[in-house]
C-alpha cells in the first residue's frame, strides 16, 4: 500500500513529511477531504491515534503519529538519503536542532497562536513570557547563523525541514517584519529554505504576515442553554477539533478591519516610519518637519498618554519591561500606528508617558477591546492648532532630554 498522510491541506505539521518525501522520492499521498474535528473522531482514525491528533501517517506496516517521527520514518525509507548526515555526530547534531525547532520555537509560536484561533483562554502574562523566550530563541539561533548556511553542515537535513516548518506559522501568523527584522540571519536562512525546489513545492508562495492575528474570544454555552436544546440538535453539533499538534492552521476568514474602509489619508504610514527610522542627525531638520509635511489630520489623530499608576514604578526594569510588553501587546495595531513611550526620571519612582499616531479620528475600538494595558494609561487627544501641544509632539518623537525637565531612564519607538 502507498503511505497516506492524514492531515489538512495546511497543517504545518504535516508539511515536514511531505517535503521530506520530496527530497527522498518517497511517494506519500495526503488524504482527500480532511476535515479537522472531523475525520480526525472517526472509530477508524481514533483506532490510528487514540488521541485523536494529526498528522498520522497510514504505512504497509501500521500507523505512526507524532509529525517529527514521521518525518524520521519517510527519511529513513531511502538508505543512502543525506537528510540524516553523514555521520554519527553529524546525526546527534539534527536531532539536537529538531528538539531546538520543537521545544524553543514551536512551543512559544503555539502559546501565542491557540488564543488567537480561540482555542485557548488569552493571558498577557503567559503571551509575554511565551515572546520573552522565542525571543531568545530566535537570537541564539541567530547567532548560530550568522556563520551557517545551514544547520548541520552544507545541505539540507532533516533538522532544516522541521525548523522551516515552525518558523513557517511564525512568518505567515505571528511575526511581522518590524519583529523579524531584529534577528537577520534567521530571516535569510528562513527565505532561502522556504525557496529551495524541494520546499517551494509543499509550502507555495510564502508571505509574511502584515499583522498579527487579533485575539478570539472563547465563550462556552452555558449550561442552562445546553440543556434546552433539543437532543436531535445536539446530534449535529460537529465534535470539537482537538487542540495540539494536530491544529488545523486554517484560520476563518476575517472581517474587512473598519479603519481600511476610512476614506484615501494623504499620509503613507510606512514612509513616516522610514523617515524616522532612517534619520540619524538633523532630526529636528529632517524627521520632525517631515513628520509635519505627511501629517494627515483628517485621516490620523495625535494622542497623549500617561500611566495611571506611576508610584508603583519604583524599580526600573520592572518598569521598562511594563513598557516593552504593552508594545509587544499592540503589535496587532502596527498596520494603523506609530508610537513613542517614554520612561522618566533618575530615581524612582518613574514617569511613564506617551505619543501616539492613531489611523482615524478616535483610539481605535479593536485597540481599546484586545490590548488591556490601555486602561491604565489617561488618553488625551492632541490639539494641533496649540503651539505648546505640537512642540510637545516634537520633543516626544526626537526624545528630548532634559524632558519636562527630568531626565529620560528610556525611549521606546513602536513602529
Amino acid at each position: 500500500m502507498a503511505l497516506v498522510l492524514h492531515a489538512g491541506k495546511t497543517n504545518k505539521n504535516g508539511f515536514k513529511s511531505l517535503i521530506v518525501a520530496q527530497y527522498n522520492g518517497v511517494e506519500v499521498k495526503l488524504v482527500p477531504d480532511f476535515e479537522m474535528g472531523v475525520s480526525n473522531k472517526t472509530p477508524e482514525f481514533v483506532k490510528m491515534n487514540p488521541l485523536g491528533k494529526v498528522p498520522v501517517l497510514e504505512t504497509p506496516d501500521g500507523p505512526i503519529f507524532e509529525s517529527n517521527a514521521i518525518a524520521r520514518y519517510v527519511a529513513r525509507l531511502k538508505a543512502d538519503t543525506t537528510l540524516c548526515g553523514s555521520s554519527v555526530i553529524e546525526y546527534g547534531h539534527i536531532e539536537q536542532w529538531i528538539d531546538f525547532a520543537s521545544l524553543e520555537i514551536d512551543s512559544n509560536m503555539v502559546t501565542c497562536y491557540r488564543p488567537r484561533m480561540g482555542r485557548a483562554p488569552y493571558l498577557p502574562p503567559v503571551e509575554e513570557a511565551a515572546i520573552g523566550a522565542l525571543k531568545r530563541a530566535l537570537g541564539a539561533l541567530n547567532t548560530y547563523l550568522a556563520s551557517n548556511t545551514y544547520l548541520v553542515g552544507h545541505s539540507v537535513t532533516l533538522a532544516d525541514i522541521i525548523m522551516t516548518c515552525n518558523l513557517f506559522m511564525g512568518f505567515t501568523k505571528l511575526m511581522t517584519k518590524s519583529f523579524t527584522s531584529d534577528f537577520p540571519h534567521v530571516e535569510r536562512y528562513f527565505w532561502t529554505l522556504v525557496n529551495q525546489p524541494n520546499i517551494k513545492r509543499i509550502l507555495g508562495e510564502v508571505e509574511q504576515a502584515e499583522s498579527v492575528l487579533p485575539i478570539q474570544s472563547t465563550k462556552q454555552t452555558p449550561k442552562d442553554e445546553v440543556k434546552k436544546e433539543p437532543k436531535k440538535e445536539a446530534a449535529k453539533v460537529k465534535p470539537k477539533a482537538v487542540v495540539g499538534e494536530g491544529d488545523d492552521e486554517t484560520p476563518k476568514p476575517k472581517p474587512k478591519n473598519p479603519l481600511d474602509l476610512l476614506p484615501p489619508s494623504k499620509m503613507i504610514l510606512d514612509e513616516w516610519k522610514r523617515l524616522y527610522s532612517n534619520t540619524k542627525t538633523n532630526f529636528r531638520e529632517i524627521a520632525i518637519k517631515g513628520f509635519w509635511e505627511m501629517y494627515d489630520p483628517e485621516g490620523y489623530s495625535l494622542w497623549f498618554c500617561d500611566y495611571k499608576y506611576n508610584d508603583e514604578n519604583t524599580v526600573s526594569f520592572v518598569t521598562l519591561n511594563k513598557v516593552g510588553g504593552f508594545l509587544q501587546r499592540m503589535d496587532l495595531a502596527r498596520k494603523y500606528a506609530f508610537g513613542k513611550m517614554l520612561v522618566i526620571g533618575s530615581e524612582a519612582p518613574f514617569k511613564v508617558k506617551g505619543l501616539w499616531v492613531f489611523r482615524g479620528q478616535e483610539i481605535p475600538q479593536f485597540v481599546v477591546d484586545e490590548c488591556y494595558d490601555m486602561e491604565l494609561y489617561e488618553w488625551r487627544k492632541v490639539d494641533i492648532s496649540d503651539e505648546a501641544q505640537k512642540e510637545r509632539v516634537n520633543q516626544m518623537i526626537e526624545d528630548k532630554e532634559p524632558f519636562e525637565g527630568e531626565a529620560l531612564l528610556d525611549a521606546k519607538c513602536f513602529k
